[in-house]
């Protein structure tokens, strides 16, 4: 979803100002900005307390080691994952264009110019983190809140280093807890799922390996795979957000806030009406050009557009998936009021 320039969500759901090259950027929440489809320049490219419920039945083995990533992947997150895999020298490519110096100035930007958050420096906010890193059996990474006017949320994962996520006071503002909350979980979710090593390349690759002799030609082999990765790491995280808030509704109010969201207009917006835009959006693509019209949207995005997001969510809450996982949640007493 500011430092040298905050990382970027490129044009999606959500973008919002880009950043040079820089290390493992997860790119998540952030308020969007028009793109054109046509253009062929190169882009850079928000305390709830656990109820311990009592299982009905004693516990699996399964269910007792906590959920794992594969439990909530995006069926597209991992075709698309095995297909960047299969790229060979990818590994060692991110290694040349990624150094020590970069991580960190990364780093000591972000401890300069941010606030720590702690059981004693914004304790509500940690108790988000800390429990929506224990729904998704994860260990929660710092949390920073920084000052910045873009609705924005990402997280830095570095090398050999702990992870953190920051998150722009202007999305505090813009969301409720419950959505704020929403938002830590998907940052968690891309730590969950390892996403770290091809969003490194995704963000060097598409943005700095420009300007790197010899890198060019490749970024822009890379681009459109890279990017359509993206898209579906995007959706896998969508999904552990509505497994640690367990309301849909929150999690397409994050989207629909980011899409034309702001303070004054939120006790307005109905997340209803934004479920029916996206159906309707689905209709006018139905057909043989508004399906190229869409794919032309999308190819060069981060992000699956805001109402497709918004479509995936609501449909996975009504999957037997979704209850199956949830039911794995019951037995381990992570399940919310």
């Amino acid at each position: 979803m500011g430092m040298a320039a905050p990382p970027a969500c490129t044009p999606g759901l959500i973008s919002g100002p880009t950043l040079p090259p820089q290390p493992v950027v997860f790119r998540c929440y952030c308020a969007p900005k028009p793109s054109s489809s046509s253009s062929t320049s190169r882009r850079p490219r928000h305390r709830r307390v656990l109820v311990v419920a009592a299982a009905s039945a004693r516990a699996s083995p399964a269910a007792t080691r906590g959920l794992d990533a594969d439990d909530f992947r995006h069926p597209l997150d991992k075709q698309n994952t095995l297909m960047l895999r299969a790229i060979p020298g990818l590994n060692d490519m991110g290694k040349a264009l990624l150094g020590p110096i970069s991580e960190q100035v990364m780093v000591l930007q972000n401890i300069g110019s941010s606030v720590l958050v702690s059981p004693n420096q914004l304790p509500e906010l940690h108790q988000l983190l800390v429990e929506a890193a224990e729904i998704l059996n994860t260990e929660a990474p710092d949390l920073y809140i920084r000052q910045n006017p873009v609705p924005n949320a990402y997280t830095l994962a570095i090398n050999g280093k702990k992870p953190f996520i920051v998150v722009h006071t202007s999305l505090v503002e813009l969301l409720t807890r419950k959505e704020l909350q929403a938002v830590l979980a998907h940052e968690l979710g891309h730590l969950k799922c390892d996403h770290g090593v091809w969003l490194t390349f995704a963000n060097i690759l598409t943005m700095g390996a420009y300007t790197v002799p010899g890198f060019g030609m490749v970024a822009g082999f890379m681009e459109e795979q890279l990017y359509r990765w993206l898209r579906a790491a995007e959706l896998t995280c969508d999904r552990a957000a509505l497994l640690v808030v367990q309301d849909p509704k929150v999690v397409i109010s994050v989207l629909m806030k980011l899409a034309g969201g702001s303070p004054s207009l939120a006790d307005q917006l109905n997340v209803d009406a934004f479920l029916e835009q996206a159906r309707s959006y689905d209709k006018a693509a139905s057909n043989p050009v508004g399906w190229y019209i869409r794919n032309a949207q999308t190819r060069e995005l981060s992000h699956p557009l805001p109402v497709m997001r918004a479509r995936e969510v609501d449909e996975w809450s009504r999957s037997q998936e979704y209850k199956t996982v949830m039911q794995k949640l019951i037995q381990l007493g992570l399940n919310k009021v």
